[in-house]
């Protein structure tokens, strides 16, 4: 599956030019979409969650019918917050629980040492790599980022729609350096395309970007077993508490229950014929040998047999 995380809207985008955006990137081979949402700090004080919720036809006309033949692609809804000071992040919680992905776009050299080190409510840090930064991209950070899980994401429109040579210069310098601290790993490839015109089939992005300095292998990661761990684990940040996951009951194999059955009725059987036994062992008394009517004399021992001889010896000397 192909994922792109960044489809950008705003209030005045119009349903149509958005369902146009949707469909070319669903006939591009794209799978899972996120709508994107892009707010400044600081948050309001009632969060809600402003994306469009794309509705199901539910009766379709010939068009539907026709765009029926391709599978629709799974739509998310994503927020960015931009990011300038980190002591803004405290409201960071409620704001990922209204949508299903949450990003930071730092444009300061603390706020990004904070998204990559301690922030931990964002999975994905966006870079607006078509400006100038005030710092270096070094490895230690970012690689730190990566060992957390948090993704960087590029995104390729950023140097397509840019009209200054020096703004594309500043993508082309910004994602080399990305490249070579995190030596193409945890990278995240996204369009950011407010047109449907700014999109790129896949095999496409991944050549673009091999040209400046991203793998091949690297760049087919970014655009599906990396964007797929994103999903996955915010989905898991949203389903789960503190580690706590929901065990579902399993359906029983069949047999399993006749077994189960059989062992029960044979327990049964068991239990009661030892009760029986004990019940049996508990009725009887012990018997003494005098008591017991076989007949047989208990065995004596050989010194008891040598008294009874000079017993019966003086015995006859007496009657003598």
């Amino acid at each position: 599956m192909l994922y792109d995380l960044n489809i950008p809207w705003t209030p005045s985008t119009s349903p149509a030019e958005l369902q146009s955006t949707i469909s070319f990137a669903s006939s591009l081979g794209y799978s899972v979409l996120a709508l994107n949402h892009t707010i400044n700090f600081p948050l309001p004080s009632q969060i809600t969650n402003p994306l469009p919720k794309l509705p199901s036809p539910s009766a379709p006309t010939a068009k539907q019918q026709q765009a029926a033949t391709t599978k629709q692609p799974t739509i998310l809804h994503r927020v960015t917050a931009v990011l300038s000071d980190p002591g803004q992040n405290y409201r960071l919680p409620a704001l990922a629980a209204a949508y299903d992905i949450l990003a930071i776009r730092p444009t300061t050299e603390k706020a990004f040492q904070a998204a990559c080190l301690s922030i931990a409510e964002p999975s994905l840090i966006s870079l607006d790599l078509a400006q100038h930064f005030g710092f270096h991209f070094r490895p230690k950070p970012l690689m730190a980022a990566v060992a957390r899980g948090v993704r960087i994401e590029v995104c390729y429109s950023q140097v397509l729609a840019a009209a200054d040579p020096r703004a594309r210069a500043c993508f082309i310098s910004n994602l080399g350096a990305i490249v070579r601290s995190t030596k193409g790993r945890g990278i995240v490839i996204s369009s950011e395309a407010k047109q449907a015109l700014s999109l790129r089939a896949p095999a496409d992005v991944v050549n673009m970007l091999a040209v400046w300095g991203l793998g091949t292998e690297r760049g087919t990661e970014a655009l599906g077993v990396n964007p797929r761990g994103v999903v996955v684990n915010e989905g898991i940040k949203r389903s789960g508490f503190r580690g706590v996951v929901n065990v579902l009951e399993v359906g029983a194999r069949e047999g399993d229950d006749a077994k189960k059955k059989q062992q029960q009725q044979g327990g049964g059987k068991k239990g009661a014929a030892a009760g029986d036994k004990s019940g049996k062992k508990q009725g009887e008394k012990r018997k003494t040998p005098d008591e017991s009517g076989d007949g047989q004399q208990p065995a004596i021992s050989k010194r008891q047999a040598k008294k009874l001889r000079m017993a019966q010896k003086e015995k006859e000397k007496g009657s003598s």
